[in-house]
């Protein structure tokens, strides 16, 4: 890399080693040439470190941030030990005049640095050699030179011993290396070594190539060390190229020359890859094209690299190679050679005595070619590199391993162009083998200030960046391409002709499906191999018809895995309330399979009824019930359980106040669970559940009872660590709840099975209810996933249908239906439950009635009539309902009637009440058990089990 990176890493786990660490290199300096290898790990590459800022750094730039660092935030034991002090006693960092950015925190830095050296593993030994060049490099800097005799000698020797010190050298021997040179020659077949006394010029030019030598090194060095921790392996790469673009100062020298050169490599592969690839492509597809005009720089490259003819980089390698020790007179003949080659015939190159000019993509460049040569030259001499491999310490000796003696026999050495040229075009081969993705930058002033904005200067980098070509291209061009296969199988789910597979030709499936969005016929195009589409808008078109399709059947696959989870949540649910009941009671063929819905009242709907229980308990079962008194008259209650309690809610009417007449959903019993003893049911079909309490027990009716087990016994057995006790028998005993001198006492209710009806016969004897009914499904049947067919042999009963029938005029509340009338007809199979509706479906014969109105047609709607005393709908009373005649006589001219064998109270104002004996008019006949009828010129609904038909 370009810079001293500063690596800030975050561990996925707290583990010590380095492997599965995320590293973000910071890039912060102006020449920025680096490429990040981004895979399952991280690679640094290290192309065109610009070592001459270690030494030199233009008005108001800092040298790289590690000095910085190690100045503010070394602690004292280290700032003694390193001789650290403040960045302006240095001149390689006070030259410049900077010695703070606004953001950052250079002690902060200097932490952060170290913490990310310790993650890559660098011990601390190999951090103490690190920071110790560091600091040497600075001290080395601070060593000038006075002419004395026309040599070059120290000013003050003081300032040898704590850069000798840090490299671990004589500072005698570090004194002679800075201003000698031992050259070697040859006359004949003898060979002859002079010492060679350096000048002022020479010993500054030995000093900064040390310092340079020794930066690259350790830099190179951390390289090595960051990738071995990572264990970079070559597979599919993300590479990160930064990038900050054209130095063009007062006085451009040779490293303004190199930066330059390589802008120009890397704009020359942005136009191949952007301005030239895109218009060339429309004239092989055949595409209708009027091609845009830019400048291709290769021109300017070619005058910089080439090598035939030579450009300027082969000239200025053949001057350095003849200069031997004389260093005199060498910027003079490279401009001599300059003009005497074929360069002044090209029209980006103009030559003048102290230098030369360069046509630049971005502008014209005067470079002065004084220090050319002997800066191409980078030549690092034999007793610098001896001077460092007789360090004491083993880290600097290893970074200058090299042979010297070999090195001098193969003679000519590589020149910084030539190495700058040679990465440069490797770094451009990396790439050409991407996809490349473009950020550009624009500088807006050289005050680095936010909101200053030089107009001029941004013009001036938008045209030579070649932005507005490239914008004209994509103006003129189309946005988007693709091959047609490619096409056709991104989009092919447009449509149900084309997916999964299309039957005919590519360009025809394309054509319809460029159809199938109404897509303009100036939008797209066809070449010879690939589709165009002209428009980024339209692309959006395809994309967003393409997302809805994908959402639309991620949607059916959700629906149908949700189905089947809620299917075997269910199956299993049923399984496990079945087990309480298994092999001791009958079971009902059209409620064994039904899905359980926990809330059949429609809690959420009713904000009333809900506050009664408490806002923050959560219902976990709910639904209406048909609930007994101690002399067996019934009364609809709400049946909820909650994680801690069991809640019976009535209706009572308002006796006083503003709501006088109203009815009012009141708590007519709270249980804890510590309260509930056990719970009594008979071993036949029926739906009677008796709770047995400390006080008194509740009986009531439902066709939730296997729900209401399941759930009360889960919630009992949370709350007091042991299962809920459920008893079977044919004749159950129960408290009732003392009122007055004549409360109190047992009850009983006693379990017969008779006849072959569904529904059972109550039949009333003093303190005792007899209930009759027919045989169910044996105990031992259990749940399936299909609901079990009814057998229609031996039953003698037709499948009754529900009647459909119009919504009744009258708005009740919602939750409260009539109890069910027991009628000998049979129940149809219940259908499934859907939660999430307010009006749910309830089991036939089980909970319902019909609305007060003249229509022939049944609607289930009349389930919101309220009662007084119950709920929002009302259950009609399973009395022991008589024999019906199997066929009824033809209707006589007037209309039939029946005879009352039980009273009846009316419970709503839409009934009659009558008492035994009293003759009704019947009006009309319904299947749910209610009928319509006549007394006393009033018409009303009762229950068909109360009476006889005459």
């Amino acid at each position: 890399m370009s810079f001293w990176s500063r690596i800030h890493c975050w561990r996925r786990s707290e583990m010590p080693r380095p492997s599965g660490i995320i590293i973000r290199v910071v890039l912060e300096n102006t020449w920025r040439f680096s490429l990040l290898e981004a895979s399952l790990t991280v690679a640094e590459l290290n192309f065109l470190l610009e070592k001459s800022r270690v030494v030199n750094q233009n008005p108001m730039e800092r040298n790289f941030h590690v000095f910085y660092q190690l100045c503010a935030g070394a602690n004292q034991e280290d700032r003694e030990a390193l001789g650290l002090t403040n960045p302006d006693y240095y001149y390689y960092l006070n030259q410049s005049g900077a010695f703070t950015v606004d953001g950052i925190n250079d002690a902060d830095d200097y932490q952060e640095t170290r913490k990310a050296m310790d993650v890559m593993g660098i011990g601390l030994d190999d951090q103490v050699e690190v920071m110790s060049i560091v600091a040497g490099i600075l001290h080395l800097g601070n060593i000038s030179f006075a002419e004395s005799g026309n040599y070059a000698v120290p000013i003050d020797d003081e300032f040898l011993a704590f850069p000798a010190y840090l490299l671990g050298v004589s500072d005698q021997l570090l004194k002679s290396k800075l201003t000698s040179r031992i050259m070697e020659t040859k006359w004949g077949g003898k060979s002859e070594t002079v010492n060679m006394q350096l000048n002022v010029e020479q010993a500054c030019y030995t000093r900064d190539a040390l310092a340079k030598a020794l930066y690259a090194r350790v830099f190179d060095w951390l390289v090595q060390a960051v990738n071995t921790a990572m264990k970079i392996r070559e597979l599919v790469s993300v590479g990160i190229l930064d990038i900050y673009g054209f130095e063009i100062f007062q006085k451009n020298g040779f490293e303004q020359f190199c930066i330059n050169f390589v802008n120009e490599k890397l704009q020359q592969i942005f136009i191949q890859l952007t301005l030239k690839a895109e218009q060339e492509e429309y004239v092989e597809e055949g595409i209708t094209w009027k091609p845009v005009e830019y400048f291709n720089n290769k021109i300017v490259c070619d005058l910089i690299e080439c090598r035939k003819p030579p450009g300027i980089m082969s000239i200025l390698d053949d001057v350095c190679a003849t200069l031997h020790a004389q260093t005199e007179g060498a910027d003079v003949k490279l401009l001599e050679k300059l003009g005497q080659a074929a360069l002044p015939g090209n029209q980006h190159y103009v030559g003048f005595n102290a230098g030369f000019t360069v046509q630049h993509y971005a502008g014209k460049v005067t470079y002065e070619s004084e220090g050319f040569c002997e800066r191409n030259r980078d030549v690092l001499f034999n007793d610098i590199i001896e001077l460092m491999q007789s360090s004491q310490h083993k880290f600097i000796r290893d970074l200058f391993a090299e042979d010297v003696v070999s090195s001098t026999r193969r003679g000519k050495s590589s020149t910084a162009s030539n190495k700058i040229r040679t990465q440069a075009n490797q770094l451009v081969d990396r790439l050409m083998l991407c996809t490349p993705h473009y950020v550009r930058c624009i500088k807006p002033n050289e005050t680095k200030k936010a909101h200053d904005w030089e107009g001029e200067r941004v013009r001036h980098q938008v045209e030579y960046l070649g932005l507005k070509e490239n914008i004209r291209v994509r103006r003129a061009g189309f946005a988007y391409r693709r091959p047609f296969d490619k096409f056709l199988r991104r989009y092919a789910v447009l449509t149900k002709e084309t997916f999964p597979h299309w039957h005919g030709s590519v360009t025809d499936g394309i054509q319809h499906l460029m159809a199938s969005v109404n897509m303009e016929a100036d939008q797209w195009q066809f070449g010879r191999t690939k589709l165009f589409v002209k428009n980024p808008e339209s692309l959006f078109l395809l994309e967003e018809v393409r997302e809805r399709k994908y959402d639309h059947y991620a949607r059916k696959i959700q629906k149908c895995w949700r189905r089947f989870r809620s299917d075997l949540y269910f199956y299993n649910l049923k399984k496990q309330a079945s087990s309480i009941v298994m092999n001791k009671k009958e079971r009902r063929y059209a409620t064994i399979n039904r899905n359980f819905a926990g809330d059949y009242i429609g809690m959420d709907e009713n904000p009333a009824l809900k506050s009664l229980i408490g806002r923050r308990e959560k219902i976990e079962f709910a639904a209406t019930v048909t609930k007994y008194d101690r002399r067996f008259k019934f009364a609809n209650r709400d049946f909820v359980i909650t994680g801690q309690f069991v809640y019976l809610v009535g209706r009572e009417k308002v006796a006083k106040g503003p709501q006088k007449g109203q009815f009012i959903e009141v708590v007519k019993r709270k249980l804890a669970m510590e309260d509930i003893g056990s719970v009594s049911l008979s071993p036949f079909q029926d739906d009677f559940v008796v709770l047995h309490t400390t006080e008194y027990d509740t009986v009531f009716e439902t066709v939730f009872k296997t729900e209401l087990l399941n759930v009360l016994n889960a919630k009992y057995q949370h709350q007091l660590g042991r299962g809920l006790t459920v008893k079977f028998s044919q004749a159950i005993t129960f408290n009732v709840k003392k009122e007055g001198w004549g409360g109190g006492g047992k009850k009983q209710l006693m379990f017969q099975k008779a006849g072959q009806a569904n529904f059972p016969t109550l039949k009333l004897s003093g303190g005792k209810m007899t209930i009759s009914i027919g045989a169910g499904l044996p105990s031992s049947t259990a749940p399936g996933r299909q609901a079990p067919r009814r057998p229609d042999a031996g039953r003698g009963q037709q499948k009754q249908q529900r009647p459909q029938q119009q919504q009744p005029q009258k708005q009740k509340q919602p939750g409260w239906g009539r109890p069910p009338v027991q009628s000998p007809g049979s129940r149809g199979s219940l259908k499934r439950r859907n939660t999430g509706d307010k009006k749910m479906s309830i089991p036939r014969g089980g909970q319902r009635k019909v609305a007060n109105r003249k229509s022939k047609e049944f609607n289930p709607d009349f389930l919101k009539v309220a009662q007084p005393g119950a709920g929002a709908g009302r259950k009609a009373p399973p009395a022991p309902m008589p024999k019906r005649n199997r066929a009824p006589p033809p209707p006589p001219p007037s209309l039939p009637q029946c005879r009352a064998v039980y009273t009846y109270d009316a419970a709503d104002t839409d009934e009659l009440s009558f008492t035994v004996g009293e003759m009704i008019e019947i009006v009309k006949e319904d299947g749910s058990g209610w009928w319509t009828g006549r007394l006393r010129g009033r018409e009303g609904l009762f229950p068909n089990n109360y009476v006889e038909r005459v």
